[in-house]
């Protein structure tokens, strides 16, 4: 799931200080979603989904279907 958050960020070209703000989190406190030192909590999932236009199911690995439901 860590390596997909990462995948997602560079893809659309944003940096872990973008995503950190649009979360209203630190860079480092977002840092640790994507190396899996933090659990990331269903909120923070949900908002990353709708940023990436992805499902939850996706960013956790359960499809590789990209598309949202």
């Amino acid at each position: 799931m860590y390596k997909r958050l990462r995948e997602l960020r560079e893809d659309k070209d944003f940096t872990q200080s973008q995503i950190a703000k649009y979360l209203h989190m630190s860079q480092t406190g977002y840092s640790k979603y994507e190396t899996g030192e933090n659990d990331i909590p269903t909120r923070v999932l949900i908002d990353l989904a709708k940023l990436y236009h992805t499902s939850v199911d996706y960013l956790l690995e359960l499809t590789n279907d990209i598309t949202p439901y």
